[in-house]
């Protein structure tokens, strides 16, 4: 029983590993999709990036659980290349469920949602970062007996070592890039311009753009007055930690 569970915690943190590369490269780096795109009426930036958000919510839980697993049965050590192969199985499914499911049965976004052939680029990632990853881990599982923890102890360092590599992912992800200076930020709803425009004054910011409504702006700002904005009716606040990197990654 414990070998099962060890090898679900694995495959689970793998799992979790891929949506974090999907999250961060896609969502954020290149900006291919979000998570909502193809969604008819989710059009709005605010929901857009709250959803972003719930997603790598749940990619964090999963880690964590997985994670958990293997913490707790550390002392049924696995040599490192089965514990690679069941990452890598962990991996490659997540993109594989995502291809099938996010893509092609659901349809709420596709990789590339502004190409002219969103098959085309489906396929190449499902291949790439799906089935690849899958068959290489599958490959080295068995080259390694095909079992899960043998018994030995000393699964604590590789267990710390994801650990450590998911908080440095997560930190490295809410950082605002080199190439943004401008802090973009979300009010609720029902804020009129002029509550907005006091809010920003009383923050030392000045408005470089934003939606008629002024719902969404685009501020210069000192850095450490964007966590006060949270008290003051935003709900995104760009750099400021909280939400996680998406929106301090958007483009407008």
């Amino acid at each position: 029983m414990s070998d099962r569970i060890w090898t679900a915690s694995a495959v689970t943190s793998g799992f979790a590993l891929g949506g974090f590369f999907d999250g961060v490269l896609l969502h954020q780096i290149l900006q291919w999709h979000h998570l909502l795109s193809l969604v008819p009426g989710v059009s709005d930036l605010r929901q857009q990036v709250l959803w972003d958000g719930y997603f790598h919510a749940a990619m964090y839980l999963l880690a964590v659980l997985g994670l958990i697993g293997l913490w707790r049965r550390r002392q049924l050590a696995a040599p490192g290349r089965i514990l690679l192969a069941l990452l890598l199985i962990g991996f490659g499914l997540w993109h594989a469920i995502d291809a099938v499911l996010s893509h092609w049965i659901l349809g709420i976004h596709r990789i590339r949602v502004d190409s002219a052939t969103p098959l085309l680029w489906d396929l190449l990632w499902l291949a790439a970062f799906g089935l690849l990853p899958l068959a290489v881990g599958l490959a080295m599982q068995r080259g390694g007996g095909g079992r899960g923890p043998s018994g030995r102890a000393g699964t604590a360092q590789p267990v710390l070592l994801l650990a450590l590599a998911s908080l440095g992912l997560g930190g490295w992800a809410l950082r605002v890039p080199d190439d943004m200076p401008l802090t973009a930020i979300v009010f609720r709803a029902g804020m009129a311009p002029e509550q907005v425009a006091s809010v920003l004054q009383d923050a030392g910011a000045t408005v470089v753009w934003s939606d008629p409504g002024m719902g969404i702006v685009l501020v210069d700002m000192e850095a450490r007055n964007r966590r006060d904005l949270y008290r003051q009716g935003a709900l995104l606040v760009g750099g400021s930690v909280v939400p996680a990197g998406c929106f301090t990654w958007s483009r407008t």
